[in-house]
């Protein structure tokens, strides 16, 4: 090997005035949401153990120092290419690129442009230049959304979903005052150990022998070593240790983490007393420390679980963890879908909006001495509790980010810990009754970039709830795009404001009512490339061969309807057709939509559920 240097630099000293490329033959930028929200809980959770609001600017460069990991450069004809950390790398300049419009016109914003782009020779250019994402990159920069084409790389892709979720799980509590503080620490207390080669082979040599050689000791293995050397008796320790090796393979069967993932959510869900209160310079507790360090947690809490003698290490393993696990699994399975048994879909409802909160939720009032249909009752009434919840957040353009909710849940999950089944329903009933804001409390919902997502799936149950109880088949999941056929928000008025002058005297007002609720279908990508630039009354034929609701708007999708028409008349409901579309009936058709949500997403099913009414 030649020469090789290795040397700590702060985030600042990587990317400013420097350019990194990536060689074709590197793989896609693939990190998931999980991996996403890790680092930036991870960074923000660290720097918040320092700030404190008394604390002047200068006081950062006293706060400690961040290990981020290590990359690999491979310096070639003096342009340095990255051999390994690229996943790493672009994350952190999505995160940038976040933080640089979150920061807006304030005066006491940092300069991050240095950070993300170089100007070499008069030509600008992003400081990780690959190019099939520079268009993507661009537009997030400029206008901080990025629509990929239908033919868009993997990278592309994921490069617009990460930036999008960015705001849901950035904490919001630094988002003022802690905002440059913040920004400074990120730039220049975190640290990369950048390990420079000069030629391709030492390059990948390092990197071979960095990853293979040796292999690492996980969390849960730590964790599997300390309740196994606690078991006095061998061959119950032996039958433990197959226990666990065998329910690791099936979670691993899940996804890559799905053994550390399991483990967070139990010991979250069972013994989780505190968590890390949402003010300036709190302290990680009990909830946060799992997440981070569930092995050195369980060890210093061993006494209060219950850890003091062998027996009680062998039934955390053959009873808890057994029993835990195998309700995990069904969970993870109803969360994607692969498991349906009535009552499991509403966690695949909330899966789909992309909450990533209920599985601690559904474990805490599980026992393993609940029959499998006590379980069974538990899950549902948990499931459709976050249901309700999460529809009426969204119906009050309120957000259900994980950094919004996480407090939130962890209370409702601490004190619906292992009650029982009339309990639980009852708990769960009262809290819903304690929201201030449902169905009743917006008029005016609108549709919007930040919201498109989950008004989809608003849409989505509606059209499904009314298809059902008109003895159609169900639509749900073919509305959400999980077939072959993709589904688009359409709204029913094309973007027209001059053909609504007699109503809407400025551009801007036809806007702001076009976007409300009422004027929303869901419809498939290739009607609305077809159609969706139609005068209404020209439309207005066409959606006879559409779903259920978008037939409604037409007089003859009530004839030879008698599901239908016997579903209308046993709800009452305000169905009516209309020959021509106005703002009157925008107003209208959205309190028909309210008028159904308040039937799906009824906080009085949890007390049916329960038989307590």
């Amino acid at each position: 090997m030649k020469k090789i240097d290795g040397i700590a630099k702060s985030v600042n000293d990587i990317l400013k005035g420097n350019r990194y490329s990536i060689d074709y033959y590197q793989r896609e930028y693939k990190w998931e949401p999980k991996q996403l929200k890790e680092l930036v809980n991870d960074l923000t959770g660290k720097f918040s153990e320092a700030w404190d609001p008394t604390h002047e600017r200068s006081q950062v460069e006293k706060y400690p120092y961040y290990f981020l990991g290590s990359i690999i450069i491979s310096e070639k004809d003096s342009v340095p290419f990255i051999v390994d950390g690229q996943q790493r790398l672009t994350s952190l300049t999505l995160l940038l690129t976040f933080l640089r419009r979150l920061q807006g016109e304030r005066h006491d914003q940092v300069l991050i442009d240095d950070l993300l782009m170089v100007e070499k020779y008069g030509k600008k250019s992003f400081n990780l230049d690959v190019a099939d994402r520079v268009s993507c990159m661009t537009a997030l920069f400029e206008s901080g959304t990025c629509t990929p084409a239908e033919h868009a790389s993997e990278s592309v892709r994921n490069l617009a979903a990460r930036y999008d979720e960015l705001d849901d799980v950035f904490p919001e509590e630094l988002r003022e005052d802690a905002l440059p503080f913040f920004i400074d620490w990120l730039i220049y207390r975190v640290q990369i150990v950048q390990i420079t080669a000069y030629t391709d082979d030492d390059a990948y040599t390092i990197f071979e022998t960095m990853n293979d050689r040796g292999l690492k000791l996980t969390p849960a293995d730590m964790l599997k070593g300390y309740l196994l050397a606690n078991i006095s008796d061998g061959p119950l320790r032996a039958g433990a240790n197959d226990q666990w090796r065998h329910r690791m393979l099936e979670l691993g069967d899940l996804d890559r983490d799905g053994d550390s993932d399991f483990l967070k959510t139990w010991l979250r869900s069972q013994y989780a007393l505190k968590i890390r209160e949402r003010k300036k310079a709190a302290k990680p507790e009990d909830w946060d420390r799992i997440g981070t360090e569930f092995h050195r947690w369980l060890r210093g809490e061993a006494k209060r679980v219950g850890l003091t003698k062998s027996a009680g290490f062998y039934d955390f393993i053959s009873t808890d963890l057994d029993f835990y696990s195998r309700q995990y699994i069904r969970v993870v399975n109803a969360a994607t879908w692969k498991q349906t048994a009535p009552g499991l879909e509403f966690i695949g409802y909330n899966a789909d909006r992309g909450f990533t909160l209920q599985h601690q939720l559904l474990l805490a009032p599980l026992t393993p001495d609940d029959s499998d249909h006590v379980v069974d009752t538990k899950l549902e009434l948990v499931g459709r509790y976050l249901d309700i919840l999460l529809a009426w957040r969204t119906w009050n353009s309120r957000s259900i980010a994980y950094s919004t909710m996480s407090y939130a849940m962890f209370v409702i999950m601490r004190d619906i810990r292992q009650l029982s089944v009339s309990e639980l329903a009852k708990r769960l009933h009262a809290s819903l009754l304690a929201e201030s804001e449902t169905f009743e409390s917006n008029d005016h919902l609108r549709l919007h970039q930040q919201n498109r997502f989950q008004v989809h799936r608003l849409l989505a149950r509606i059209t499904d709830y009314v298809s059902l109880q008109s003895g159609e088949a169900p639509k749900y999941r073919e509305l959400t795009n999980a077939t072959k056929v993709r589904y688009e928000v359409e709204h029913i008025w094309a973007d027209h404001a001059e053909r609504h002058t007699e109503e809407f005297a400025h551009a801007h007002d036809f806007g702001e009512h076009r976007n409300l609720i009422g004027d929303l279908l869901l419809l498939p990508k290739s009607f609305n490339a077809s159609y969706n630039d139609d005068e209404y009354e020209k439309k207005l034929p066409h959606y006879l061969s559409q779903n259920i609701l978008a037939r409604s708007l037409h007089s003859q999708g009530y004839e030879k309807s008698p599901g239908f028409m016997q579903f209308v008349k046993k709800t009452n409901l305000p169905f009516k057709p209309y020959t021509s579309f106005k703002k009157k009936d925008v107003i209208e058709r959205g309190h028909l939509y309210r008028e159904i949500a308040q039937k799906i997403w009824d906080p009085a099913d949890l007390l049916s559920v329960a038989n307590l009414v």
